[in-house]
C-alpha cells in the first residue's frame, strides 16, 4: 500500500523535475486525483484478493519422516495452482488465515520475515528485487549474516558478480540480477533456500550456467532446496523428490526420476489438469 502511494507521489516529482514550468495547478491537481483513485481501486482489488482461500491443507515432508537434510524437492503445477504464493507464505510475505508452519519444531507462522531468514531460510523470489540505488557488492553485503558463506565464495560461485561488483542494480541484465538475488540468498547462510522460477526468461547460455550452480550446491553444500519451476524436465532432472500441486492441494508427490520417467502421469498431473 506504502509502495503505491510513493510511486504515485515520486512520478509528479519526477515529471516537475523533468519539465519544469509545463506543470500548472490544474494539471497537477487533476493527475493527483487519478493517483489517487488508481490506488484505491488497487487496494480494493488487493483487499479482495487477501480474503480469498488459496490453500485447502498442506503437509509435505519425506515419506521416511526425516528431514530434508540435502535433499533438493521441486513443486510443480500450472500456472495459478499457488506455488509462488506457498513460496511467499512460508517466507512470511502473505497473510496465514489457518493452520500453522512448522519448522524445526517450531511453529513460525507468526515470526516476521526477517525472523524466519534469521532462522535459516533463504528466499529469491520470483521478481529477484535487487536494490537498483546499490551496487553488486552493496546488495550483497546487506544480506550478510555470519556463516561458511561470504563475499569470497559468492565470488568463486558466480565470478561475473565480482566483475560487476561496481555496477549499480539497474546495471545489470536479467541474467546478472537472477545470479545476484541467488548470491544474496546464500550470504544470509541459509540452512533450506527457496527458489522461485529462477530461470525464467532467462538465455539457454545463463540456464545452464545456474543449473550448474545449483548442482554445485546440491552436491557440496548441506543444503536444502525447494525449487518451483514452469519448465518440469528441467526441475525433475535436478532435484530428488517433486511436488504436484492442483488447485491449492498436493496432487502427487514423489521421487523426481520417477515422475520423469512416467510421461503419461506427468502430462495428467501437470498438462491435464
Amino acid at each position: 500500500q506504502t509502495d503505491v502511494h510513493l510511486n504515485a507521489v515520486t512520478l509528479l516529482e519526477e515529471l516537475q523535475r523533468r519539465y519544469p514550468g509545463q506543470w500548472d495547478s490544474s494539471v497537477l491537481r487533476t493527475l493527483q486525483r487519478r493517483m489517487r483513485l488508481w490506488r484505491a481501486q488497487f487496494l480494493q482489488t488487493w483487499a479482495t484478493f487477501v480474503q480469498a482461500p488459496v490453500f485447502g491443507e498442506i503437509w509435505f515432508h519425506r515419506k521416511d519422516h526425516k528431514p530434508f537434510v540435502q535433499r533438493v524437492q521441486c513443486w510443480l503445477g500450472r500456472n495459478g495452482v499457488g506455488k509462488t504464493t506457498l513460496l511467499a507464505t512460508l517466507m512470511g510475505h502473505t497473510t496465514l488465515k489457518s493452520g500453522s508452519i512448522i519448522y524445526r519444531g517450531q511453529r513460525i507462522e507468526h515470526l516476521p520475515v526477517h525472523a524466519r531468514s534469521q532462522l535459516g531460510i533463504g528466499y529469491v523470489p520470483q521478481t529477484r528485487d535487487i536494490f537498483s540505488s546499490l551496487n553488486v557488492e552493496e546488495n550483497l553485503l546487506v544480506a550478510q549474516r555470519k556463516g561458511p558463506w561470504s563475499l569470497t565464495r559468492v565470488y568463486d560461485l558466480f565470478p561475473r558478480l565480482k566483475e560487476r561488483r561496481e555496477n549499480m542494480g539497474n546495471q545489470l541484465s536479467g541474467g546478472e540480477q537472477q545470479m545476484l538475488s541467488i548470491a544474496r540468498a546464500l550470504m544470509t547462510n541459509p540452512d533450506i533456500l527457496l527458489l522461485d522460477e529462477p530461470m525464467e526468461g532467462l538465455a539457454p547460455v545463463i540456464v545452464e550456467m545456474l543449473l550448474t550452480v545449483l548442482r554445485k550446491l546440491i552436491a557440496e553444500e548441506a543444503l536444502t532446496v525447494i525449487l518451483v519451476e514452469q519448465s518440469m524436465k528441467l526441475a525433475l532432472g535436478v532435484t530428488h523428490e517433486v511436488m504436484v500441486l492442483n488447485r491449492g492441494m498436493i496432487a502427487h508427490q514423489g521421487l523426481s526420476e520417477d515422475l520423469l520417467a512416467n510421461s503419461e502421469l506427468l502430462a495428467q498431473l501437470v498438462i491435464a489438469h
